[in-house]
């Protein structure tokens, strides 16, 4: 073990966080931010997409109150999805506990057609928020990492309507789902956010409308399984569809446009639902009776298979009545199985695959958790795919449903993390101290719920299903490899019940019950984070994966946030390539003893941390491509 390291890593008698350089990506350098600007403009929903839609993001106005205050006076304006403790949104002050962040902003020239619905769309307001049209409660939210809608069909009006948006955040000082935010950023953990994060949108349905959609490739069948809900029809008591057909047409890869942008891929493809085509090419319509739920299997004969090599989508339209919904999927699968030696192993499509991964936690120095721009996301998910990776970690943090279609699309698998929450831990006992001295995360028993500050069972309650609510709306991403329920012990507890639970909720991937200690025994995968013992395989009945390693400390000169930097080991700039390339050999050297997988740490630095493969800035990438 490399004890000096180990120790610095502990921080004894750090500073506070300074901050020396006010950071910025060539994405908001170069943005136009006047007053007609419209961040993040693209479609955010690639897999339920509609043609009728009006981005909300741009400038709306805000204020700070106290409890129970109402909005009134307006204090300025905020550039909206990014938080107001962010550069971008032109405020750059924090929500604190107790306090109220209002929002307000008219839509103008509104209409509603005769016989159609307007829903109100939001990606993710962190944490808690009550939602008024017009003047009038519409609906409330909490969680802050999950997307959410309100129908404001009976209060919208003709020409401008009024929307207003209270929110309330406790970050660290409450129980609620929150990942690596704080109010006192340093080390790993960093500047806490607030607010609406991601894109605002309205979008016009009829009456009757595809409200839920779940996709299920079935490789053995050579099919896939679609689950739709349909709207209930207002005021009336049938369960049906009003009688009609679903019309369901899919679009095999050689005709699927999944661009960048892949906006109007049917049009794109130069073929209607009548077109036909040659072979496995040809667009394929198959024509349903409706109901308000129903189960349906579509053949996908020899389907190609998705990989991060070869990451081949098929397009699906699903038209009822006057509702049309464009959206995609993949035929691929997840598992774990043996190999020829009669190891664990992780499966991609039924056979071994290494897993190779880095530590993503999304976070940029201008607007925290909100990329921004579309390209940025884009940006770093090719940077690692150049650098030999073929999965990233989304580390407790849920991303906009464009960055899963951006992996889908690029061919990058995501092992996805449920955002942690609970009461405060001391970080001897629940992140420093296991690192340093690994035998301490080896043996609690995650069901002492004091220990780990999950004493509050609401909040425990709360978190389950909110877990079940990520795998709901994630579900569909053909990238999502593995859940991650709990990591080094963060706000963990009964861990595998949690894992059945998971289970029963998706089958059809592997689960990592306990990413780094308090392993209870359970899950599809023993997971260990090394970063300071040599990197060894440890036997298990379970596939074996180094869920975190690496960390080194590389600190470019002029592309740091702080004085203070935090990392695992230190590497200057000149050493870090080779530094870096010894030690991914070291690693594909491991899968022939059972390696199944492992996370460097990581995409980017962020803050205090230095140990990023990209600068904080993205100006700056320290490693070479192998």
């Amino acid at each position: 073990m490399r004890i000096k390291d180990a120790i610095a890593s502990l921080q004894l008698g750090r500073k506070k966080q300074t901050q020396v350089h006010q950071l910025c990506t060539i994405w908001s350098k170069y943005a136009e931010d006047g007053p007609d600007a419209v961040p993040l403009a693209e479609y955010p929903r690639p897999q339920l997409k509609r043609a009728d839609w009006r981005c909300l993001n741009g400038w709306w106005e805000y204020a700070f109150r106290m409890p129970v205050e109402s909005m009134g006076i307006a204090e300025g304006r905020i550039l909206v999805p990014f938080s107001p403790e962010t550069a971008r949104s032109g405020v750059s002050r924090t929500l604190l506990p107790g306090e109220l962040l209002w929002y307000r902003r008219t839509i103008d020239d509104f209409h509603l057609p005769k016989g159609k619905r307007a829903i109100l769309h939001f990606g993710a307001v962190d944490e808690r928020c009550s939602v008024w049209w017009n003047g009038t409660k519409v609906g409330a939210h909490r969680n802050g990492c999950l997307s959410f809608s309100f129908d404001v069909t009976d209060y919208v009006r003709e020409g401008r309507n009024r929307l207003e948006v209270c929110v309330r955040d406790d970050t660290d000082q409450g129980t609620a789902c929150r990942g690596k935010q704080t109010l006192k950023p340093g080390g790993m953990y960093y500047h806490g956010q607030s607010g609406i994060w991601q894109t605002v949108w309205l979008e016009t349905v009829p009456d009757i409308y595809l409200r839920g959609l779940k996709i299920t490739p079935i490789l053995e069948e050579e099919a896939v399984e679609l689950r739709l809900t349909f709207s209930d029809e207002p005021g009336s008591e049938k369960t049906d569809c009003m009688d009609s057909r679903v019309r369901i047409t899919l679009l095999p890869p050689a005709l699927f446009n999944s661009g960048d942008e892949a906006e109007g891929f049917f049009e794109a493809a130069g073929s209607g639902p009548e077109e036909e085509h040659a072979g496995k090419a040809s667009a394929r319509t198959f024509d349903f009776p409706c109901k308000r739920r129903m189960k349906v299997r579509i053949p996908v004969p020899e389907p190609a298979l998705w990989s991060p090599e070869n990451p081949v989508l098929y397009g699906l339209r699903i038209e009822t009545g006057e509702d049309a919904v464009e959206s995609y999927f993949a035929m691929r699968s997840f598992g774990v199985g043996k190999d020829e030696a009669g190891r664990a192993r992780l499966l991609l499509n039924g056979a071994p695959y290494f897993f190779h991964g880095v530590l993503d936690q999304g976070y940029w120095p201008e607007s925290l958790m909100t990329a921004p721009a579309d390209q940025a996301m884009v940006f770093d998910i090719t940077q690692m795919k150049e650098l030999g990776f073929n999965m990233l970690r989304k580390h407790v943090k849920i991303e906009p449903a464009r960055w899963y279609w951006h992996c889908d699309r690029i061919g990058m698998v995501v092992w996805q993390d449920m955002v942690n929450g609970g009461g405060p831990v001391h970080k001897i006992l629940e992140t420093y101290g296991p690192t340093v001295f690994p035998p301490l995360g080896t043996h609690l028993r995650d069901n002492h719920y004091a220990l780990l500050s999950r004493q509050d069972a609401d909040a425990r309650r709360r978190f389950e299903k909110d877990l079940k609510k990520m795998i709901r709306q994630l579900y569909n991403c053909p990238c999502i490899g593995m859940w991650v329920p709990f990591n080094e012990g963060w706000g963990q507890f009964d861990a595998l019940r949690i894992t059945e639970d998971v289970k029963k909720a998706d089958p059809t991937r592997p689960v990592d019950h306990a990413s780094g200690w308090f392993d209870q025994g359970g899950g599809d995968v023993r997971s260990v984070h090394n970063y300071f013992r040599p990197l060894t395989v440890e036997p298990d009945q379970r596939a074996f994966v180094i869920s975190e390693y690496g960390g080194a400390n590389c600190n470019v000169a002029g592309h740091s946030m702080s004085e203070e930097v935090y990392g695992y080991q230190t590497v200057k700039e000149a050493d870090f390539p080779d530094t870096f390339r010894s030690l991914m050999e070291k690693v594909h050297g491991l899968v022939k003893d059972g390696l199944s997988g492992a996370v460097y740490t990581q995409v980017s630095d962020i803050e205090e941390e230095t140990n990023g493969l990209l600068t904080y800035d993205r100006s700056v990438r320290k490693a070479k491509a192998l």
